[in-house]
């Protein structure tokens, strides 16, 4: 009997012509969104009343902990937020082992217009900070931290390997120019976070980013003939105030712009860097990309990688398409985001 109902339960898997086996149904396409668990806009600080969010991914791969990218949005300091990025933040998550914390900062012309630039990077200073406090609610390692950004957010994440260890409790207001992030772990001043070396970060990822706020000063940056005022829909003025400009006030320009922060390899070692660029971009061309690479080769600094976007112009990481730029998320980023998690992959796995 117990042979008989094997047979029959054999005889019910095959199919009726010859004997072979039924074709297996076709497996469950996995869509992007169920590749991750997303938080959506987690308050991470309230500088003078203002909300600032961070959406965070983790992959939904079984693993218990995972390196953590910190996301910075362009958009020349004055425009756009996180949702430029979302589509690249969901390709990361969903096409590698890393978490993903995309990130809002306060634009110039937040707070009816009186933000100035050293106070945008100590939002994303405190933005890391706040990362690494709290990341492992979200499954992430606060040890392997990549911090990335495009454009403008490429000069911030820049900015905060060039100065992350520059940290005052009074900020830009003192005899010195330090910067005083907008969150600080509870207990600790910013001179301590600066002495246990706690914005360091593992890797940086820039894209197609600025280098010199000294010079676009200079070059009109602060006039209405800067688009970006336009589109913000905000009174163009100085980046550290009305009445402040970098004729007069050299220093504060300076001390906001990578390209004159360099530190010798000898005195400071930078984390490993992967710098890319759009062959065809008109507003930070690859020769700016490569002037500052030259910099850090000429203070020692090895650890760096430069990929060029053959027939791309800027903002080729955006989400959905921009028909003036003739550029397309799905068309343009894929093979970017898929340069960077080889590279990540090299270094953390």
């Amino acid at each position: 009997m117990k042979l008989l109902l094997c047979s029959l339960m054999a005889a019910s898997l095959l199919s009726v012509d010859g004997g072979a086996p039924r074709p297996a149904k076709p497996a469950r396409q996995v869509s992007v969104q169920e590749r991750f668990t997303k938080a959506s806009d987690v308050v991470w600080a309230s500088p003078k009343g203002f909300d600032l969010t961070m959406d965070i991914y983790t992959p939904n791969t079984g693993k218990k902990s995972y390196p953590v990218i910190v996301m910075i949005h362009g958009g020349g300091w004055l425009i756009n937020n996180k949702s430029i990025m979302n589509e690249a933040a969901a390709y990361l998550a969903s096409h590698s082992e890393y978490v993903v914390c995309n990130v809002n900062y306060r634009l110039l012309p937040d707070g009816s217009n009186t933000v100035k630039m050293n106070e945008i990077v100590e939002d994303v200073f405190g933005a890391v900070l706040w990362v690494k406090d709290n990341i492992g609610q979200y499954k992430g390692n606060p040890g392997q931290l990549i911090v990335t950004g495009d454009s403008a957010g490429g000069h911030l994440a820049t900015m905060v390997v060039m100065q992350g260890h520059n940290l005052e409790s009074d900020g830009f207001a003192g005899p010195t120019l330090g910067f005083r992030p907008t969150y600080l772990p509870k207990g600790k001043t910013a001179e301590q976070v600066a002495k246990d070396n706690g914005l360091a970060v593992q890797a940086a990822l820039i894209s197609y980013g600025a280098f010199d706020l000294y010079g676009s000063a200079l070059g009109g940056f602060e006039k209405e003939g800067n688009m970006f005022w336009t589109m913000a829909k905000a009174k163009a003025r100085g980046m550290f105030g009305e009445g402040v400009d970098a004729n007069t006030q050299p220093a504060l320009y300076k001390q906001v712009s990578p390209l004159y922060l360099i530190p010798k390899a000898s005195e400071r070692k930078l984390p490993p860097m992967l710098f890319t660029v759009g062959s065809r971009d008109n507003l930070t061309t690859p020769a700016s990309i490569e002037t500052f690479m030259g910099k850090l080769k000429e203070a020692g600094h090895t650890n760096l990688e430069y990929w060029v976007h053959e027939g791309r112009p800027h903002a080729f990481l955006d989400s959905g398409s921009n028909q003036f730029l003739g550029i397309s998320f799905t068309k343009d980023a894929p093979p970017a985001l898929d340069k960077m998690i080889s590279y990540l992959n090299q270094i953390f796995y």
